[in-house]
């Protein structure tokens, strides 16, 4: 891990340790989780969003009034608005997607949940998404909550991440290893 990835995910685990604390004495769990999820989609869609956290261009104050009305639009809890407003007092928003992630991991510790990171050709249906969470639970022993991606190069069949286990059933990689194996013979 870079020295920089390293600070980042080091300041980002003490502003989630802060808000999953608070979060979980106030039993908000449930609400983090939701609020959790509406900042990811906007971090995901919004541009604008994203340059304002990482761009230095913005002053504190543009930061902080730009991140609370955000926070304030979005309804998130409390202890989510402040902790944006102190990280943009402190110049720190670039650590916030770090930061919901690791909210993530410990919101599904809690839960007793582990994620399973799922890339396909295309696009899930629930129906599929609760077959494999359900497979998967057979397997491990816990619930297994899906984090769904789609890589149209697989072309088809699945790569299944779960902690350090790694299972990739797609087309792509079994003509990769085919390709190797002729290689190999030629």
């Amino acid at each position: 891990m870079s020295e920089s990835a390293s600070v980042s995910s080091g300041i980002a685990e003490r502003y989630a340790t802060a808000v999953f604390e608070i979060a979980k004495e106030g039993n908000d769990l449930s609400k983090l989780e939701a609020n959790l999820d509406d900042l990811s989609a906007a971090l995901k869609d919004s541009a604008d969003l994203r340059d304002l956290l990482t761009n230095p261009v913005y002053t504190r104050d543009q930061q902080g009034a730009a991140i609370t009305a955000i926070a304030n639009k979005m309804g998130v809890i409390p202890a989510v608005a402040n902790v944006l407003a102190l990280m943009a007092s402190k110049r720190r928003l670039f650590v916030v997607p770090h930061m919901v992630t690791r909210l993530r991991e410990m919101i599904a510790a809690e839960k007793g949940e582990v994620t399973a990171d799922v890339v396909s050709a295309t696009a899930l249906t629930d129906a599929q998404q609760k077959s494999l969470a359900d497979t998967l639970k057979a397997k491990i022993g816990q619930d297994v909550k899906i984090n769904a991606t789609v890589d149209e190069t697989l072309i088809g069949g699945l790569v299944v991440k779960v902690g350090s286990k790694m299972i990739d059933t797609s087309v792509r990689s079994k003509l990769n290893s085919l390709q190797n194996a002729m290689k190999e013979v030629g």
